[in-house]
């Protein structure tokens, strides 16, 4: 997918300019949770579990945070949560696709149904877009250290399975099983890594005009907004000028 570091870059303008830490770091602290008690506490033998680290360090959480959040998995007061995933339409007809952790069913789908009426959808049905999106690697490396080409030929070197260069940026899409070398591999040579994730990348998109684009936006954010939430993923093309529009309302 096109636009992946379009996305990236709207979430990190609204995290600059909205108060969301302590929001930021419970959803990173379930997903550690979660990842421990799957996988086991050790991040060298767990993937999952090592990724998550990294992308609560990315955002600052307190080394404290994180092992209290891996201790919580085997205890006593660990949280009974669930991974669920829904389904549903924004504007325009586009696709979403939501990744939820819960400890109460009722209340996350009525919470998301809610958000996604407000915003201008609807939910769907099981199936209903989940055929769309496919789990890929994404690492997103600044134009800064090295040009694009070179950065490209060191990802396709290390395994990658797309690269496409994108205002400023080079965006890079690995298998999920590659991510982790090819993420390694751009580290090893100092290169800046702007964001890298295992997502949900649509397999097409569709275009919007201005004013769509910004709702479809805005409904993703409000389903991001949400405590169970932990991932909300579209298959929404996102034209140049919309996210400096919708970052900087």
């Amino acid at each position: 997918m096109s636009g992946h570091s379009k996305w990236a870059k709207i979430k990190r303008q609204k995290g600059a300019n909205d108060a969301r830490k302590g929001a930021v770091f419970t959803k990173l602290a379930r997903e550690i949770q979660v990842s421990a008690r799957e996988g086991g506490p050790d991040p060298d033998a767990n993937a999952r579990l090592r990724l998550a680290i990294q992308k609560a360090r990315a955002e600052e959480m307190p080394a404290e945070n994180i092992k209290r959040a891996i201790d919580r998995a085997s205890g006593a007061a660990a949280e009974q949560l669930e991974e669920i995933t829904y389904e549903g339409y924004g504007p325009g007809g586009t696709a979403i696709l939501v990744q939820a952790m819960t400890d109460n069913r009722n209340r996350t789908v009525s919470e998301i149904r809610a958000a996604f009426n407000r915003g201008g959808g609807s939910l769907g049905e099981s199936g209903c877009v989940a055929w769309i999106f496919e789990s890929r690697g994404v690492i997103v490396v600044p134009v800064e250290k090295a040009p694009a080409e070179d950065i490209a030929l060191f990802a396709i070197d290390a395994g990658a399975e797309d690269v496409k260069e994108e205002a400023g940026f080079v965006e890079i899409t690995t298998e999920p099983s590659a991510f982790e070398g090819v993420r390694s591999a751009l580290a090893a040579k100092n290169l800046t890594i702007d964001h890298a994730e295992v997502s949900m990348l649509p397999k097409t998109t569709v275009e919007l005009d201005d004013e769509r684009s910004e709702q479809a936006i805005r409904l993703v954010d409000r389903l991001d907004a949400l405590d169970d939430v932990q991932h909300v993923y579209s298959n929404v093309e996102l034209g140049e000028a919309v996210p400096l529009k919708v970052g900087a309302s």
